[in-house]
């Protein structure tokens, strides 16, 4: 088509050139116009469609004034066009105004042939498809049958094989079934109950060390809520569980496990379906998951920071919005749910339960003020005789005697007592199976022995947990201190020798320096105290004031200890080792409030302790209810010497005593 323009417009070209006067010039062009206007119309039509506006007989006719009126006619599509009197003397006028509305009837005839083509060569595509499918089909069904005797063999051989599992592990086995088996955390049970019961539950963080029970208690507390008829959990709520150490995600939004991502169709790679039509698909993450339930994530203090404040968002909008430069609105090809997610976003109305080993004031305050606190509590060696017994109830063993204790003495944690258990389980059974077993008919329950646990202790490297126990004994220069490390509390254990010095007034005291800078000016203001106290000069002495273990104790409250042992050790007196002491020793010599008051009181437990002397302003802090320990309130080092030595000391005279 391209082509007929082009010779036409050469063609004039040439005639111009030729120096052909303007009348003939205006005959060709009329002529060529209407040679181009029967090709585009085609010879028949344009004859149809001249008779139909009455100008067939202007087509014929050899004036070219007709021949004009009938180009003028058949362009316009008027039957009544007629030629004005201008056009009449300037033919060359009406040649132009017809020669601008042909070419636009060519380029739209030239893009109509484009489509056509185009629409010719897709449907040619598609019936090849289909055509290749039906073959296909085809020589499937005439295909001759794919089984034969090697691949049914490998049939059986898998179908046999999905028959067969291991047993389940010990800790599925030995994993609390109510929260009743929770054991030592009654209260933070409890607590957690209560807010979940809520027709309102709120956003909840778990606190304590690992293995108390913290995931089963969650799992548990979720069962009992969605049978409560004020509950806003349905039954069949779920429960998505997560580790926040495993968490990992794209910045650049890529992949997010949690909150979900877009699969864009050139960089991800989504459905077949979606990719040929550039449709971005929307990958819903385990908050949409946890819809209408429970996100517990694990260790969530180990989650990168900034991931944590995008979940901060979805807590608050309760759904996921997504966003995609390849997602238009108005595409038709669009499934109606993929519009719908990209418009109104996935919904994730979850209530968050995270539970952390990290201390308090390390999670981000951000997390912090939009959940409540919850703590899980150390477990007691008491308690983990108590989940011994139960275990061994379970996997239906004996026990000889003193193995709850045993294992009591070598971990804190719920788990870990149930792992070393379960590891002697598998050394019974062995023996059992060697004849060796003490128990008699191999019949009969398997029994544990001493033997084996402290085999597992020593394939397992283990060393008792707590290394400092209590004494009835009474010693001079040595007193038991409370410290705390995150949620645990321990007993740490301080010494004192004193010896005159070499020269009076030059004596010198040595104190560890690991123990920390804040711990050596307790140091020196249990001098200043025990001067006031006692009127010595501990310049006359030279004093070596030592931590067992190295045990880092930079904090004030290790002063009263300190003093104890500095006047034991100067004083020749014995202290009781029973008892242990907390607390801020001021340079007048009273007792200031200290830190970690319930962890101290539990490592006191742990090693075994009857007695210990709390300051005064710490009342408050202290637990109700404590079984086997006493808790002695002081203000003054002259109430703590009362309680620890073995006699009275006459300190009236002391102002600040």
């Amino acid at each position: 088509m391209e082509d007929l323009l082009s010779t036409y417009c050469q063609n004039k070209e040439k005639i111009v050139n030729r120096g052909m006067d303007t009348q003939s010039l205006v005959v060709y062009q009329i002529d060529a116009l209407l040679d181009l206007l029967s090709w585009i119309l085609g010879s028949d039509k344009m004859v149809l469609k001249a008779m139909k506006l009455g100008t067939a007989q202007l087509l014929r006719s050899k004036q070219v004034e007709d021949r004009a009126c009938a180009l003028k006619s058949l362009v316009y599509e008027n039957p009544t066009v007629v030629l004005t009197e201008k056009e009449r003397l300037n033919l060359a006028l009406l040649v132009e105004e017809a020669e601008e509305k042909i070419v636009e009837l060519l380029a739209k005839k030239s893009l109509e042939q484009q489509i056509e083509q185009r629409v010719v060569e897709k449907m040619q595509e598609r019936h090849d498809e289909y055509i290749n499918e039906v073959r296909l089909q085809v020589i499937k069904e005439k295909a001759p049958n794919p089984e034969n005797a090697q691949t049914l063999k490998r049939l059986a051989i898998l179908e046999k094989k999905n028959t067969l599992g291991l047993a389940r592990s010990a800790m599925e086995v030995l994993r609390p079934q109510t929260l009743e088996e929770i054991v030592g955390q009654e209260r933070a049970a409890k607590s957690l109950l209560a807010k979940m019961s809520s027709p309102y539950p709120q956003h909840i963080l778990l606190y304590g060390p690992p293995g108390v029970g913290k995931t089963s208690a969650a799992r548990l507390v979720l069962d009992i809520a969605k049978n409560l008829e004020h509950s806003p959990f349905q039954a069949e709520a779920p429960f998505v569980e997560v580790d926040g150490t495993t968490l990992r995600w794209d910045p650049r939004e890529i992949t997010n496990p949690l909150l979900g991502s877009v699969h864009d169709p050139i960089y991800q790679g989504t459905r077949r379906d979606f990719a040929e039509t550039g449709i971005p698909e929307p990958k819903l993450g385990l908050v949409t998951a946890a819809h209408g339930g429970i996100l517990f994530i694990d260790e969530i203090g180990e989650m990168d920071p900034l991931l944590q404040n995008k979940l901060l968002k979805v807590l608050e909008d309760k759904r996921v919005y997504f966003d995609s430069a390849y997602y238009d609105a108005h595409d038709p090809n669009v499934p109606q749910y993929i519009k719908k997610i990209f418009t109104e976003g996935a919904p994730a109305d979850f209530v968050l339960i995270a539970a952390t080993t990290r201390d308090a004031a390390e999670i981000s305050s951000a997390i912090r003020s939009r959940c409540v606190e919850v703590f899980f509590e150390p477990l007691t060696p008491q308690e983990i005789k108590k989940i011994i017994e139960n275990s061994a109830a379970k996997l239906q063993v004996e026990l000889e005697k003193g193995i709850p204790t045993l294992i009591s003495e070598y971990t804190i944690e719920a788990r870990k007592a149930n792992n070393l258990l379960a590891d002697a389980y598998g050394l019974a059974l062995y023996r059992q199976k060697m004849g060796e077993n003490t128990s008699g008919s191999s019949n009969k329950a398997p029994l544990i022995t001493v033997a084996d646990v402290y085999e597992v202790f020593q394939v397992s490297r283990l060393s008792p947990y707590v290394t400092v126990k209590s004494s009835s004994e009474l010693e001079v220069g040595r007193v038991l201190g409370l410290g705390v490390s995150g949620f645990l509390g321990s007993v740490l254990e301080i010494e004192t020798v004193a010896f005159p010095a070499h020269k009076k007034g030059e004596g010198q005291i040595r104190f560890n320096d690991t123990a920390g800078s804040m711990a050596k000016d307790s140091v020196f203001n249990a001098a200043s105290v025990l001067r006031r106290l006692t009127g010595e000069d501990l310049l006359n002495y030279d004093l070596h004031v030592n931590v067992v273990g190295g045990g880092r104790v930079d904090g004030p409250s290790a002063g009263v200890a300190i003093c104890l042992a500095i006047y034991s050790a100067v004083q020749g007196i014995p202290l009781r080792q029973d008892i242990a002491v907390t607390g801020e020793l001021s340079i007048q010599g009273r007792i200031k409030a200290v830190g970690g008051i319930f962890e101290k009181i539990y490592g006191a437990k742990q090693a075994g302790i009857t007695k210990v002397l709390i300051p005064e302003e710490n009342r408050a802090d202290v637990p109700n209810n404590l079984s086997g320990l006493e808790v002695i309130f002081v203000k003054t080092m002259k109430e703590v010497l009362a309680q620890i030595t073995c006699k009275m000391i006459d300190l009236e005279k002391s102002e600040g005593g």
